[in-house]
């Protein structure tokens, strides 16, 4: 004999469905630029004039625009430059905010109020001193020029504060007694416990700095610095005329990591930022 339980079904709203509704009509208007990029991308230069359903479709698109400008290049320095940035924030951030925590320091609360203030400020308001600084180093045209601002973030601190302030003492207490150094307790249970606050900081900050145009653009003077986001200006330059098929192409082929890379982790992004909202 088996028993089968049946959920009663949900009576229909109007309000539910005008929501799916709207929320389905907001999906759309936001994938809408990637569908027109994909379409220009697909198909042959020729036939961006004219809507054409069945069109012949084409990959020629790609790789005329990967041999239009030094790509692998600007991968390459996109890449080491995301990695650079976000391995410094994560590993500053770690300190700080285990710093803050774990520590009893004087004015402590105000150190972190400083900290919050950075979140205040926009990164373009301070482009000129930030210029004026990075030349006083010697780095202009350099990666690490283009890195220097962004070394370290408010954003991580607050969010990695957040989680450590959550973890029980006992745990730390029972790692000293077992004679645990303070590097192996933030290396054996600190970061551990906060593995999704470090997926979801490291997929914004990636998605930021890989998007990032207008401070690699004044910092850099080189192709071999370049980052992608620069080397995209060159399909609109306005003395060769815009392209349409190559600026789809180019866009797709930039934008692509970025959307796998979220695709991949969309769930423990989602939740650590509930967790941190509980917080």
């Amino acid at each position: 004999m088996s028993l089968t339980m049946t959920l009663p079904a949900r009576p229909f709203s109007a309000g539910r469905l005008c929501l799916n509704l709207a929320i389905w009509l907001a999906a759309l208007l936001w994938f809408l630029p990637i569908l027109v990029a994909i379409w220009v991308a697909i198909h042959p230069a020729a036939d961006q004039g004219t809507f054409v359903l069945f069109s012949p479709l084409t990959t020629q698109n790609f790789v005329d625009a990967w041999h239009a400008a030094p790509f692998a290049r600007y991968f390459l320095n996109t890449t080491l430059l995301v990695l650079m940035i976000v391995v410094c924030q994560l590993l500053l951030a770690t300190m700080a905010a285990y710093a803050l925590v774990r520590f009893r320091l004087k004015f402590s609360g105000l150190l972190f109020a400083l900290i919050l203030l950075q979140l205040m400020i926009s990164p373009d308001v301070l482009i000129l001193n930030n210029y004026k600084t990075v030349g006083a180093l010697g780095l202009r045209d350099s990666l690490w020029g283009i890195a220097l601002p962004y070394l370290a973030s408010a954003f991580a601190i607050f969010l990695l504060r957040q989680t450590f302030k959550s973890i029980p003492l006992v745990l730390e207490e029972a790692a000293i007694v077992e004679g645990a150094s303070r590097w192996t307790i933030l290396r054996r249970i600190y970061v551990p416990l906060a593995r999704p606050v470090y997926i979801a900081f490291a997929l914004v900050s990636i998605s930021f700095h890989w998007n990032d145009f207008l401070w690699p653009l004044v910092i850099t003077d080189s192709v071999n610095v370049r980052p992608i986001t620069v080397g995209l200006q060159l399909f609109s330059a306005p003395e060769q005329g815009v392209q349409w098929a190559l600026v789809g192409a180019a866009t797709l082929m930039t934008s692509m990591p970025l959307l796998v890379l979220f695709l991949i982790f969309q769930r423990q992004f989602v939740q650590s930022f509930m967790r941190s909202g509980i917080r």
